[in-house]
């Protein structure tokens, strides 16, 4: 695995933990309300030290979540991680100073080092007398040893190792509103390599000490501010006029410059991906709409952001948030803001000037954002995702091509033996707003927030054994339901179940690796039969049996095929005047064979175009599976 390839799966597991923050900014909001004078003083005291005690046990968190996130979802590992940190905690308490307590970086630490441990030695075979102590339990032996030994160096390198963040934090406050306008820059730019995660973690997380009047020590930005320290929040507020304003401009200009005719779509999509963006702060699905068409836009538009970090730090505004600067953050936690009403004039403005300024951009220089060239919308076929997930696995590369498959809030993180067979197409098609090669592998697809539950569909299908088959594209052209054909015995499904298309070229090719089992004397129609019993029909046109010498074969009766292989070639425009239609069925005559179906959206394919189709079958030996 490559350097940025690894950071790519360290940014993933140290997001996991943050997960729980909402829980605790509700609870610190809901106490902060005026319960003594409802009488109720105990439900406000309650939830403030609930509240306080998701951060004070943040560390913990880290830990465990950090090593679930290294170790795909390994409990043992987990369980290693929590337990490193409490002898961290008891070894720092009882033989330090007071001033070494477990911190977030140190849950990190001993996060990783518990994921790596379990990675490394899960399978490990000890002699048969300490067999007890291998696999995944000598994971808990070594991390726990190891624990101790760097509980005892962190005793001497802590106060050491502070003094640095201290010197960090101190040195990039010196740079005041240049300092948050670098940080601006750097966290955008990092979101298109999904490495932002790690950027925040030492701004919110590690930079800057506060204590409590408990007398608990709290470092970050974001802790900071929920415990109430006057200097914090100046890392997160500048955020939120991007969020909230900024970005959901970007959607509606994206809108306003689509096709008339894909207008009504794009318009469902992105202003609920705008919605989202202003509610909640997820933004990636809207800016990864531009990123790859107009990198240079995305330039100014980080640029932008690191205007309106500086801004905020000039007009001393502190803000903050648990999750991220969506406009729920903004509410619940802004009684423990100061100056943060001058958010809103300045998301207006900001948002008036990201919406002329796309629209202008986006109409001058013709960048082919979603709307003006045809395009896929996962949205199309959201309620299929465990359906359609067979086709993104294919297009991915198959089953034989995963090594892991993990999930952020935007995007499926993999790692893959090879990325060159991933079918970039293929991912656009099936709704994927962008794909990056990181190397070594490592592959991000976005997939806005619903990436998490195509990756559980994709965890489902690489622990089943399933017989599938994948049906390629039989012709260039438009598919269609095999409802819309216009033959009342296809469009019944008398005949079979699939799909149809409207051929655009005189070619057909085989959607399948199979058998030719007949070929029809016209030659308008043949039958295929699959290694796994699945029987084909391909039938050109409707009503085209007595158009004689219009069809030309390039295989017979007997021959093995593949899919992409020229099968027939037609002339399509005798077969436009005289046929009763050009729409070409591809059905499943043995229809009983099938236990499920997924489509690909209906819309435009290419000759050959992989997964238009998948079917996986009832268990049946039948043969392999090419």
């Amino acid at each position: 695995m490559n350097w940025l390839g690894s950071l790519q799966q360290l940014g993933r597991a140290v997001m996991l933990p943050t997960m729980v923050l909402p829980a605790a900014a509700i609870l610190l909001s809901v106490g902060s309300l005026p319960w003594n004078a409802w009488g109720m003083e105990v439900v406000g005291e309650v939830s403030t030290v609930a509240g306080h005690g998701i951060f004070y046990f943040l560390p913990y968190l880290f830990a465990v979540g950090v090593a679930l996130g290294l170790s795909n979802q390994a409990g043992q590992a987990g369980l290693a991680a929590l337990a490193g940190i409490v002898i961290y905690d008891q070894v720092t308490r009882n033989f330090g100073d007071g001033t070494v307590q477990p911190a977030s970086l140190i849950g990190i630490i001993l996060g990783a080092l518990a994921g790596g441990m379990h990675n490394r030695f899960k399978s490990i075979k000890l002699p048969e007398i300490l067999q007890f102590f291998g696999g995944s339990r000598f994971v808990l032996l070594i991390v726990g040893l190891c624990s101790a030994l760097f509980s005892c160096f962190m005793l001497w390198i802590a106060p050491l190792a502070q003094q640095g963040l201290n010197f960090i934090a101190t040195w990039e406050y010196s740079l005041g509103g240049f300092g948050l306008f670098i940080y601006g820059v750097l966290y955008r730019v990092l979101v298109a390599f999904g490495l932002h995660h790690l950027l925040n973690n030492v701004f919110w997380f590690q930079l800057g000490t506060y204590e409590t009047p408990s007398g608990n020590i709290v470092q970050g930005d974001l802790p900071r501010f929920f415990a109430g320290d006057p200097s914090a929040g100046f890392f997160m507020a500048g955020l939120f006029p991007i969020m909230m304003f900024a970005i959901p401009a970007i959607a509606l200009a994206i809108i306003q410059e689509a096709r008339e005719d894909l207008k009504p779509k794009i318009k469902k999509v992105f202003l609920t991906s705008a919605l989202v963006c202003f509610l909640t702060g997820v933004s990636e699905q809207i800016e990864f709409a531009f990123l790859f068409a107009a990198p240079y836009l995305f330039i100014v538009h980080a640029v932008m952001s690191g205007v309106a970090m500086w801004l905020s730090y000039w007009l001393d505004i502190r803000h903050g948030f648990s999750y991220s600067a969506g406009v729920i953050d903004y509410i619940l936690n802004f009684h423990l803001s100061e100056n943060a009403w001058k958010l809103i004039p300045i998301g207006i403005l900001y948002g008036l000037a990201y919406y002329f300024l796309f629209r202008w951009t986006i109409r001058t220089f013709k960048i082919p954002t979603p709307g003006r060239e045809e395009g896929s919308m996962l949205e199309d076929w959201v309620g299929n995702i465990p359906y359609q997930a067979p086709l993104i696995l294919e297009a991915l590369g198959g089953k034989s091509n995963i090594v892991q498959v993990e999930a952020c809030i935007t995007r499926l993180r993999l790692t893959v033996h090879d990325d060159r067979l991933i079918d970039t197409s293929a991912m656009k098609n099936l709704g994927s707003a962008g794909l990056i090669k990181l190397g070594g592998g490592n592959v991000q697809v976005v997939f806005g927030t619903y990436s998490e539950l195509i990756r559980e569909e994709i965890a489902k299908l690489l622990e089943r054994d399933l017989q599938q088959v994948l049906f390629a594209a039989p012709v260039q052209g438009r598919m269609l339901p095999i409802e819309e054909v216009p033959d009342q015995i296809f469009a019944a499904k008398l005949v079979g179940d699939g799909v149809a298309f409207v051929p655009e070229r005189g070619e057909l090719v085989s959607p399948v690796f199979g058998t030719i089992m007949h070929l029809y004397p016209t030659m308008h129609a043949l039958g295929i039969s699959t290694r796994e019993g699945v029987e084909v029909l391909l039938h050109i046109g409707i009503d085209t049996s007595q158009l004689k010498g219009h069809f030309e074969a390039f295989v017979q009766e007997g021959d093995t095929v593949e899919p992409g292989q020229l099968l027939i070639k037609f002339d399509l425009e005798v077969l436009r005047e005289q046929a009763a239609s050009l729409t070409t069925p591809m059905v499943i005559t043995n229809p009983d064979r099938v236990k499920s179906w997924s489509f690909a959206p209906f819309k435009q394919v290419k000759k050959g175009q992989a997964s238009v189709m998948s079917v996986v079958l009832y268990d049946r030996n039948v043969g392999g599976v090419e």
